[in-house]
């Protein structure tokens, strides 16, 4: 049966389908990722991706296309991970525009949108890699276009572009050489092509939900350990140019705007100038960037000049091929190759941090620490966690942030111990590491970076509120077992029944007429109810100071607080 017109309802079915027929074969597309770097996630974040694209369709009740449509897109930007992930969310950003205010589709709209999408999509890459998803996209929505103007039926449309992706994809190796030198085919292409094969099913009648997920058999799993295994020994770590997979996302604020307009294409040509693999996409709300960086606080910096950061996520690209080239080891035997690519590399930074909580930790992530221990007051880590810390940075120089009184004498050890080339920074609290690591500059010493950073720890106040274990009296003060106390720079200010108050309390102590920006940390036991109420009475009380506000998910201290 011919489908003429295309009703938003359907449209919503054929983007559920289309994900969860990609999420059928994540390993196998995961298997296939040689490109640009050989990290085998390539079908994890395109799955990750369009999942997010799904749960704003699902959300959306509107009865047109376009609308659903641009939820799909919207859904895809804010969830994009990866390179593969922001290129699929901006296939699908050209596809929502030209659908644009359209209640039902025809086939050469169908057709059309493909062909807005890959417009889309290159625009965004400012150097695009033809033998990739990109290709694939391109090939199939040329051939729609072609179809579209010899028949009106949309499952015909669809059928072609699918036929000419399959081609496409096998042609991959002849465009990308790494993919020839492996055997396998562009693992983007590869997801691309399940999402659209889900579409198709829909437009047929065909229930590809009943299938089971596909994993690869004996055959093929022996077949991707050979792929690997020759895709790590022809790139060795010391190849990757720019060691950073840099990913921030940015909420505009239109203040900053009005000092510093936004424009897009020349945002990408500045950002071009310091990494590679840039990805720069933005609509009028958002700025996501992905970028192959070798210094990450560069790229921060100059997306911060236009709004806020709602996610940031940097990942060592070295560190990950290592860890790959050690499961090759493992699977293969000692290899002489493998062993040199470890030896002969080092970076020339790497910066080890003991952090307390899941947000804490992202945030030390997020600025640019390889490696955070889980550690705190009540769980100091030993010298030989540390050093086992250092180890796996693999740099030639390290800074090691304690962030714990009690954690020093450890660090000092440990960087008495390495062979690389290792300084403490004495940080006793988290607000003292954040304010460190903000410090740090990769284009100077290392000797000067720990001056730097340390005079920047001098320049925050820190503050904690947590609970007494015991009824107390402390010079003056009456506490009682179970009530708040506020600790400003390890000196008991205050005591009180109420979390807030004592909160409250603590903050109006630390903050003076000098004071210009809050940073609050809510720990894993506080209520979003609490922590609004807290940012009201700022807000409210300091109307000068900026607030930074995240969810640290700290144990023992209901709320850290950094003030500046």
């Amino acid at each position: 049966m011919a489908v003429k017109r295309l009703e938003a309802n359907k449209l919503a079915h054929m983007f559920i389908e289309g994900a969860d027929n990609l999420s059928r074969h994540v390993k196998i597309v995961d298997s296939l990722n040689v490109f640009p770097v050989p990290d085998g996630d390539t079908g994890t974040n395109m799955n990750l991706s369009i999942t997010s694209g799904v749960k704003e369709v699902q959300a959306q009740t509107a009865k047109d296309a376009g609308t659903i449509a641009a939820s799909f897109a919207k859904g895809l930007l804010m969830g994009a991970r990866g390179n593969s992930g922001v290129i699929l969310s901006q296939l699908f950003r050209g596809f929502s525009k030209a659908v644009e205010g359209k209640q039902t589709l025809n086939a050469e709209d169908f057709a059309k949108a493909f062909e807005k999408g890959v417009e889309t999509a290159y625009k965004a890459v400012i150097k695009p890699v033809e033998g990739t998803i990109l290709t694939v996209a391109k090939d199939s929505a040329k051939q729609a276009v072609k179809s579209a103007k010899k028949n009106d039926d949309i499952i015909v449309v669809m059928s072609d572009l699918i036929k000419e992706a399959k081609a496409s994809l096998k042609r991959t190796p002849d465009l990308l050489p790494v993919l020839k030198e492996v055997g396998v085919v562009d693992s983007g292409g590869q997801g691309l092509l399940y999402i659209y094969e889900g579409f198709l099913a829909v437009l047929e009648g065909k229930k590809l939900k009943d299938q089971q997920p596909v994993t690869p058999n004996m055959d093929d799993l022996v077949k991707i350990e050979h792929h690997h295994q020759s895709a790590q020994s022809h790139m060795a770590t010391e190849d990757i140019e720019f060691g950073y997979c840099t990913e921030v996302m940015v909420r505009f604020d239109q203040e900053r705007l009005k000092k510093e307009a936004f424009i897009e294409e020349d945002f990408r040509n500045e950002l071009s100038e310091i990494g590679d693999s840039l990805l720069v996409v933005s609509d009028e709300d958002l700025l996501k960037v992905h970028i192959h960086a070798e210094y990450p606080g560069e790229v921060l910096s100059r997306a911060q000049r236009y709004g806020d950061f709602i996610n940031i996520k940097i990942e060592n690209m070295r560190e990950q091929h290592t860890h790959l080239l050690d499961e090759t080891q493992a699977f293969y035997g000692d290899s002489e190759q493998v062993e040199a690519q470890r030896e002969t590399f080092k970076s020339e930074f790497g910066i080890v941090t003991v952090s307390m909580g899941e947000g804490v930790s992202k945030l030390f992530k997020g600025l640019g620490a390889q490696e955070v221990i889980q550690g705190g007051q009540t769980m100091n880590p030993s010298t030989e966690d540390i050093v086992s810390a250092i180890n796996k940075v693999n740099a030639k120089n390290i800074l090691i942030l304690p962030n714990n009184g009690n954690i020093i004498m450890a660090a000092d050890q440990a960087a008495d111990v390495v062979d690389s080339k290792a300084i403490v920074i004495p940080s006793k609290t988290v607000p003292q590491g954040l304010a460190a690591l903000l410090a740090f500059n990769p284009s100077i010493d290392i000797e000067k970076n720990a001056s730097h950073m340390n005079e920047a720890m001098k320049a925050v106040k820190s503050g904690q509120v947590t609970y007494a274990v015991r009824d107390t009296q402390i010079e003056g003060l009456q506490i009682q077992k179970d009530d708040y106390i506020g600790i400003a720079d390890k000196k008991i200010v205050n005591t009180h029944k109420d979390l807030v108050e004592a909160a409250k309390e603590l903050l109006t102590h630390m903050i003076d007429d000098d004071s210009e920006m809050v940073t609050v940390l809510a720990g894993e036991d506080v209520s979003e109810r609490e922590t609004k109420a807290l940012i009201q009475y700022l807000e409210d009380t300091f109307t000068d100071v900026e607030l930074d506000i995240h969810q640290g998910d700290q144990p023992l201290y209901s709320y850290i607080f950094s003030v500046e």
